[in-house]
């Protein structure tokens, strides 16, 4: 981790506060789960909106159930600069992912009033509705809305009986109205993140600029084999198709690790497998396998997907099996980076003192979806051991101080040079 930096522009002890704060409203014994649309996110919300009021923001709920906090600027109409991220978890997660990007978003608003700048541009600190994955199994709620991408059909998707349309209502949003409050205002989105893996310790690099975020395949593999006697059926005679599949699987992952060598991010998953008749006296008659695949690359997910095609023949052909042909489930590209917010990051993290490097995330965010509408760009800070997504995620204060820093910094840049490049672009 970072040496702390002494006389930053942020209040370290605030950023504790809200992070601390929401991290005090989690289910009994599940540290830390506050889901959305279950009964304590609404608790985490009135934490937020009461920080968020108490530093002198005017605060809303737009349409798709984001709550929103702005500051104005001195030129109306100029457009907004939006900082922010997610409160949402996941079950039984951590307390800093998403949350420090709120927390952060919040402190760059305050330190700029202590510091008496206004900017020409409003400033607005977001809290996006269900990023992660939530009780009606989609993800990026918030975000998809507040960018006029929300499937429609996704609004009558159930849980326990609740629909997601009444779950956007229910936290003071107004389904009907999404696509009608999409914006169009927004000159540039910033999110902070935890790095959620251990490049950024292992290099004790203080900030990851991320340059893409990882495009994300999935990929459904059936093989279909032949039922037999475990007991009687010699091993010549059998087409077994868990014996196919994990040949597959073991070819999988010799095909991902060899595009991971490459100059950009690759992964490649095999995260759902079962059989059938799953009886240890029947050879396995059917395997199925679903690959999580993630690019910074277009290209190197074209090879990969192409490599896999040719794994299936040849082995269809060698296990006497019948493969079907790789299906692909889901497949979102890859989202740069905005090559001038890029910039500004670098020149913010030289200007603060932090030290650097440029790297792709290879989980979503919500910052995928903001770049549909508006120039966008992340930055990482360490977490402890690439941890997250589990209790012992944990992060410095002092690493998310640095990041608000810099974003603080950025947001300053930014608020002269979008209105440059406007002219120019004139």
């Amino acid at each position: 981790m970072a040496a702390p930096k002494t006389n930053l522009p942020v209040d370290s002890a605030r950023i504790a506060d809200v992070i601390d704060g929401l991290a005090r409203l989690t289910e009994p014994g599940r540290p830390y789960t506050r889901r959305a649309f279950t009964a304590l996110f609404p608790a985490g919300r009135d934490f937020l909106l009461d920080k968020f009021q108490a530093a002198g923001l005017e605060t809303r709920i737009d349409a798709a159930g984001n709550l929103t906090a702005r500051r104005p600027g001195k030129k109306p109409g100029l457009g907004t600069i939006m900082l922010g991220s997610h409160s949402d978890t996941v079950p039984d997660g951590g307390r800093y992912d998403g949350i420090a990007g709120v927390a952060v978003a919040l402190e760059v608003a305050r330190a700029l009033a202590d510091q008496g700048i206004e900017l020409d541009h409003d400033l607005e600190v977001v809290d996006f509705l269900a990023e992660e994955v939530s009780i009606f199994g989609v993800s990026c709620i918030g975000s998809r809305g507040m960018a006029g991408v929300l499937p429609e059909d996704w609004l009558t998707r159930q849980s326990g009986g609740l629909t997601l349309e009444q779950g956007i209502r229910d936290a003071g949003g107004d389904p009907a109205r999404i696509q009608a409050e999409a914006r169009r205002d927004i000159a540039a989105f910033l999110e902070l993140h935890i790095e959620q893996g251990p490049v950024l310790e292992t290099e004790k690099r203080d900030i990851g600029v991320v340059t893409a975020i990882a495009g994300i395949t999935r990929i459904e593999i059936i093989v279909e084999g032949r039922a037999d006697h475990a007991g009687t059926t010699p091993m010549g005679s059998r087409a077994d198709a868990l014996a196919a599949a994990a040949r597959l699987v073991t070819g999988i992952e010799a095909l991902a690790k060899s595009l991971s060598d490459g100059p950009s991010h690759f992964t490649a998953t095999v995260g759902e497998f079962s059989i059938e008749p799953n009886a240890a006296n029947v050879v396995p008659s059917r395997a199925r396998l679903l690959i999580d695949a993630r690019a910074e690359d277009r290209t190197a997910m074209d090879l990969f997907a192409g490599s896999v095609d040719l794994l299936v023949e040849q082995l269809a052909r060698e296990t006497g099996t019948a493969i079907e042909a790789p299906r692909r489930i889901s497949d979102n590209m890859p989202t740069p980076g905005d090559p001038l917010l890029l910039d500004v990051l670098d020149a913010a993290c030289e200007t603060v003192g932090a030290s650097h490097r440029r790297m792709a995330s290879g989980a979503g965010h919500d910052t995928a979806w903001m770049a549909r509408v508006t120039r966008s760009a992340m930055i990482f800070v360490p977490c402890l051991g690439g941890r997250s997504h589990a209790p012992e995620e944990f992060a410095e204060t002092d690493d998310i101080a640095l990041g608000a820093a810099v974003l603080l910094n950025a947001v300053i840049q930014l608020d002269e040079k979008l209105q440059k490049v406007i002219q120019e672009d004139v």
